[in-house]
């Protein structure tokens, strides 16, 4: 397999300003503005219905904007013949494990690389070098249903990249998957942003998203909250630790509002959002935890969730 991801153009892969969709009355994206640069992984995060999924549609062409402008690998996907020529430089990991059942993975590679106008010796190079890259060539003539759902979600992976796109589009890659599996994929993925390929990613999973992305954005009900560098936004959003406490006392939460600490108090667990870790754990340990209380390193999900809350959402 070739480099998939090296290209000459100076201007983003993506670019979208104030870009909307709106469904009758209800608006899912609400004048959003981003830009992917090539040769970089850049995630979208949000709750259930924050936009995520309605945005990364119109970026590859199923879902028709509703305003704003959008410029894919240079191309306004507003225009039908543009738009043509973005799908033949993307690739697609949606996030069902649609692979035709009737066909072997070896199959399935070559017949979705047709579509691509791929003459079928040079597809069949490129799903067998595709199926090394996941480790499946061992595998190549097991029939779908046989597989696991993290072997199959390597295969929509390959199948995405047969076509050596400009561009890989994954939709929340690896949702259900247990944890070696998801690994797996993790790994798969590292590999293909080495090889300089732009990524677009969309996850629950903020460790996932920790990992991967480069930049990325928080959003929620159709806005962005917020943008930047994971590590950047921990340390400017949660800090650099968190102290937990279990069923807080008032004299304790005097304190922290006293010391005007950054802090979220869910009832019957106080986190603390520190820098000064050392101080603020020694005092407040030794003085207010008669249950105990935990010392550990902010993370993104500390983030995602102090932004967009904590309820559950449909």
């Amino acid at each position: 397999m070739k480099d998939i991801g090296q290209s000459t153009m100076m201007e983003p892969v993506i670019q979208a300003d104030a870009l909307r969709k709106a469904f009758g009355a209800f608006t899912a994206v609400d004048g959003i503005s981003f830009s992917v640069q090539s040769g970089e992984c850049f995630g979208i995060l949000g709750p259930n219905g924050a936009g995520k999924t309605s945005t990364i549609r119109m970026i590859y062409g199923f879902s028709p904007l509703s305003g704003g402008s959008l410029r894919v690998l240079g191309q306004d996907v507003t225009d039908r013949r543009q738009l043509r020529k973005v799908k033949y430089r993307i690739g697609v990991c949606q996030q069902d494990n649609n692979l035709d059942p009737e066909l072997s993975i070896l199959q399935n590679l070559e017949v979705f690389a047709s579509y691509f106008d791929v003459p079928r010796p040079e597809a069949t190079a490129r799903a067998l070098d595709l199926l090394k890259f996941i480790a499946l060539e061992n595998r190549k003539d097991t029939p779908i249903p046989e597989l696991s759902g993290g072997l199959m979600r390597r295969v929509v992976l390959a199948r995405a990249l047969i076509n050596e796109p400009d561009l890989l589009i994954l939709d929340e890659p690896t949702t259900g998957l247990d944890p070696q599996s998801r690994h797996q994929i993790w790994e798969r993925l590292e590999g293909l942003r080495a090889r300089g390929i732009s990524i677009l990613l969309t996850t629950h999973y903020m460790e996932e998203a920790s990992r991967l992305c480069d930049r990325l954005i928080i959003m929620d009900h159709g806005k962005i909250l917020v943008e930047g560098r994971p590590q950047d936004l921990i340390r400017e959003h949660a800090g650099r630790d968190i102290i937990e406490v279990s069923e807080p006392g008032e004299e304790l939460r005097s304190y922290v509002r006293d010391r005007n600490l950054r802090h979220d108090d869910l009832g019957h667990r106080l986190l603390i959002y520190c820098d000064e870790r050392d101080q603020i754990y020694r005092e407040v340990s030794g003085r207010y935890c008669r249950d105990g209380c935990t010392l550990r390193t902010a993370t993104l999900e500390d983030v995602f969730l102090k932004l967009t809350g904590r309820e559950l959402r449909e």
